[in-house]
């Protein structure tokens, strides 16, 4: 694998996404043992030219012999690139840059409600650009594949949790999003758009866990007591997660207390009206 030489790549030391790829670039070869840098620690006169908000949004690559700087996709493709020629041509295609450019910012902007950021470098005056567009982007995903998978899951249920039309999951999910943004909007709408991602990002990873059960469930036949019992597992660490994310951005316990509150409600509901 043919290495990027004198080049560094910035990211986000708050950011453990950023620094598990940046590092898996490191070590296998792709850039040099000196090829990364978290943004937050480079001297401002390291590279005068460079734009610090831009490469605060998307990752930065800086070439240390010219200085010239690429952002985003760009750099990511830059070092794969190099390190995998063959993907050269794939590169070039403009219909593809583009795809890829969207999804990238799609993550970009939305990487610290996927995985919370440390306390490391919290005080940086260059924040993430928040982009409203992107961050409802990803509530609309996380919704749809949590319904979606949700409404599959329900029929391993059956027998315990009664049956109920396609649309269920999807309007109880929604319906979380409405009714928590509600309740932080009452006490803290600055950080109204900061939590119903992280609480989407809980609600999409448990569905995601739930999907190990409903595969079991193709090669093995289980009573609904044993999908009950996964169900409520999952429900247990979503909650745990719950707990450590609201603590993280300093909601305190009201919207958990709301979170499952709500979750118990729509239960008896369901139970009793049908």
């Amino acid at each position: 694998m043919k290495t990027l030489k004198n080049h560094v790549v910035l990211f986000d030391a708050e950011c453990p996404m950023c620094s598990v790829y940046t590092k898996a670039f490191v070590k296998t070869g792709m850039l040099d043992g000196n090829g990364r840098s978290a943004y937050q620690q480079m001297p401002e006169n390291t590279c005068p030219v460079y734009d610090r908000q831009r490469a605060v949004n998307e990752i930065a690559l800086v070439d240390l012999k010219s200085g010239e700087v690429t952002y985003g996709i760009k750099s990511l493709f830059k070092i794969i690139g190099n390190a995998c020629p063959v993907f050269g041509p794939l590169f070039t295609l403009k219909p593809f840059i583009w795809l890829m450019s969207k999804l990238y910012a799609f993550i970009s902007y939305n990487r610290r409600v996927i995985i919370p950021p440390t306390n490391a470098g919290a005080n940086f005056a260059y924040q993430p650009t928040f982009k409203k567009h992107y961050r409802i982007a990803y509530l609309l995903f996380t919704w749809f594949f949590t319904g979606f998978i949700l409404s599959a899951y329900a029929h391993l249920l059956t027998g315990l949790v009664p049956l109920g039309n396609a649309y269920r999951e999807y309007m109880i999910c929604g319906g979380q999003i409405i009714f928590q943004g509600l309740v932080i909007c009452a006490f803290e709408r600055k950080e109204a758009w900061t939590y119903l991602g992280n609480m989407m990002t809980i609600s999409f990873a448990g569905s995601l866990l739930l999907l190990i059960p409903l595969t079991v469930s193709r090669w093995f036949t289980f009573g609904p007591e044993v999908y009950t019992l996964c169900f409520l597992g999952v429900a247990g660490l979503m909650l745990l997660e719950h707990i450590r994310r609201t603590k993280l951005l300093n909601l305190g316990y009201t919207l958990t207390i709301t979170w499952v509150t709500y979750r118990i409600i729509l239960l008896v509901l369901i139970l009793n009206l049908n």
